[in-house]
Formats: structure tokens, sequence, C-alpha cells
């Protein structure tokens, strides 16, 4: 394997913002931001917008989004007339 091309592969904490859940891992991703751990150490940390604490997939909160009548509420809205 040759040298020097392969970026850094270091221990960094990642943090959902939803719900303040953290687990540390392995990863390439680089970060300005650092937080101490459990262990006292201090690592950087990567700010995620989901994880599976939050995804719905995983936590069982789907919200089901109704697809019907977009087209009727466009119309609507700019006062546009159905062609017959």
């Amino acid at each position: 394997m040759r040298k020097e091309i392969h970026p850094a592969y270091n221990f960094v904490i990642f943090m959902d913002i939803n719900s303040g859940f953290k687990f540390l891992t392995r990863s390439s991703i680089s970060s300005k931001e650092t937080m101490k751990w459990e262990d006292g150490q201090t690592y950087p940390l990567v700010r995620v917008e989901v994880s599976s604490q939050s995804h719905p997939f995983f936590t069982g909160n789907f919200t089901f989004v109704g697809t019907g009548g977009r087209v009727e509420k466009f119309m609507k809205k700019y006062n546009i007339q159905k062609k017959s």
C-alpha cells in the first residue's frame, strides 16, 4: 500500500442535533469543533441532523404526508381555471 494517499482515519464523535444522541466511532471526516468524551479524551465533533435515535424508520414515529389535492391547491392558489 502506498504511503500518504489515504485520508487520516481517527476517532470522531457524531452528535445528533435533534435528539442529543452521541456516539464515538472512527472516520476520515475532519472538524474544527471538539468535545470531551466519557473516557476523558478530546475528539473532533461532527453534528448530524439524523441518526438512529431520530430517524422515523428506527423510532417508529412515521408521519404520512397526504399527496391528494396538490394540483387543485396550486390552481386555487394562483387562480387558474381548469380547461375542460
